[in-house]
């Protein structure tokens, strides 16, 4: 194990809930408008804490009561510089044990500039992966985010890796959960009703994901069955949720392909219809040319479906190939088509790496155990600024403490 990756930490597993009269105080500093953030203000909330939510944008559904939501006067992007001073004094009147600041540029920018300690720094993915490499000013800008934190977290040992070459403070890896009990598989009735069989995917329609790759895959995969079984051809489907800028060149490529009598472009679907989505399909399949983790892949594998994903960062790290589904090079359209037609052509086996996918998820990616992991990091946070603010001592799992 490298020096860095013994840096990379994993919190405890064990669930650590706020005890009584020692209520703690959060402040997050993140988009309010993202599911992600909502998710985390509720979670952090139902187990005891005081969440202050703090964010250029209101959020898009409603707080919980007893959650305080404060916005930002200034709008982005100058708003990440233009607001320091109304956040400092925010964080003066409120006096948070803590504050998460959730994406390492923009809110990362603005927390560095409030000059708040604790902070924990939380990484999403492109402020990661994309915005250093636009040139040097930004890779400095992200440097200078990343080491005015007490501590830092990331959703995946991937993404914590690549933190790591630009800091050397600890990394705290909390992954987003999943909701298991709204994301559960459906009967056979319910997802064979129709006699269809649905190869799916949940993405954002741009070129990062790789619906190009999965389009061609699934026109290799179409036309293999239809020569070998023409009735079984007839009952596939590729089913494709999502918006984006390249749903026109997309939709031509279908038509190039001669699979659009065999393909749906069913457009935006909000979260909570999701679930409901992959309880139609029989396989889900994510191509991506770049992910830093993949939460719509936990989804499908929280109802029982077996992935193909791509070997890019994310994926890769929360799929066991062979096990709970494959993986394969990123934009060979030709091994994501065998891997499908493998599927398609062995139901017991779809079924195996189906209920090995939940498995993996109620083991690992649960929603529950994801809170878990982030009040382990807050503590570890705030005894870290007690040693120093930049110490560079990894969070200690609170099984460890004596």
């Amino acid at each position: 194990m490298t020096h860095n990756n013994q840096r990379i930490e994993r919190a405890s597993q064990a669930s650590l809930h706020v005890p009584p009269g020692s209520r703690l105080s959060v402040a997050l500093l993140s988009d309010a408008g993202s599911i992600h953030t909502m998710r985390w203000v509720h979670g952090l909330h139902q187990r005891g804490l005081k969440v202050h939510l703090i964010s250029i944008k209101p959020p898009n559904s409603p707080l919980a009561d007893g959650i305080e939501f404060h916005r930002l006067p200034w709008k982005a992007p100058h708003g990440y510089r233009l607001n320091a001073r109304y956040l400092r004094q925010l964080l003066k009147r409120l006096q948070p044990d803590l504050l998460n600041a959730h994406y390492a540029t923009g809110y990362g920018l603005l927390a560095r500039l409030s000059r708040f300690s604790p902070v924990l720094l939380s990484a999403w993915g492109s402020d990661i992966y994309e915005f250093p490499t636009r040139s040097s000013w930004h890779r400095k800008l992200l440097r200078k985010n990343l080491e005015s934190a007490t501590c830092l977290a990331a959703t995946s040992h991937a993404m914590a890796a690549r933190m790591q070459e630009l800091s050397p403070l600890p990394v705290t890896i909390t992954p987003f959960g999943i909701d298991t009990e709204l994301f559960s598989p459906g009967t056979l009735t319910e997802r064979h009703v129709d006699k269809a069989l649905r190869i799916g995917t949940v993405k954002s329609l741009e070129d990062t994901y790789g619906i190009d790759t999965l389009l061609e895959a699934y026109a290799r995969l179409y036309r293999r069955i239809k020569a070998e079984d023409a009735a079984l051809a007839q009952r596939l489907q590729l089913l494709i949720y999502g918006r984006g800028s390249r749903l026109d060149a997309l939709s031509q490529q279908a038509r190039d392909l001669a699979i659009d009598h065999c393909t749906t472009f069913a457009g935006h679907i909000e979260h909570h219809a999701v679930p409901d989505a992959l309880r139609s399909m029989d396989i889900f399949a994510a191509l991506s040319r770049a992910d830093s983790f993949g939460v719509a892949i936990l989804e499908a594998s929280a109802c029982r479906l077996p992935v193909v994903v791509s070997d890019a960062d994310g994926p890769a790290e929360i799929v066991e190939d062979q096990h709970t589904g494959f993986i394969v090079p990123r934009e060979n359209a030709e091994a994501a088509a065998q891997c499908l037609y493998t599927l398609v052509m062995d139901s017991a086996l779809r079924e195996r790496m189906g209920r090995a996918g939940r498995q993996l998820v109620d083991a690992r990616y649960s929603w529950n155990h994801s809170v878990d992991i982030m009040l382990a990091a807050y503590r570890a946070t705030i005894e870290n600024a007690g040693l120093g603010q930049h110490s560079g001592r990894a969070p200690t799992p609170p099984s460890a403490r004596s």
